[in-house]
């Protein structure tokens, strides 16, 4: 699966793998290195794109959006 968010002036396309363990959806993505869980799909799917909000916005607050996302091996864009 893959999630669409959309903030302000960021749009990220992530690949998302929803994995039943036990009673649980865990939702994770590699190119984040993030995950988290639900009782159900929907529920973890909820959960996670609040998460990657969270995520995205500590790293734009912080400044540090372009050291955080290279280190996750995204490269630069060719623009900076």
């Amino acid at each position: 699966m893959i999630y669409c968010l959309h903030m302000a002036q960021l749009d990220i396309d992530l690949p998302v793998a929803f994995i039943q363990e036990g009673d649980q959806v865990i939702a994770y993505t590699p190119a984040l290195d993030i995950s988290t869980f639900g009782r159900t799909e929907d529920e973890a799917k909820a959960r996670f794109g609040e998460l990657v909000q969270i995520f995205m916005k500590d790293l734009i607050e912080s400044d540090t959006v372009d050291a955080v996302l290279s280190e996750l091996g995204r490269p630069r864009d060719a623009q900076n």
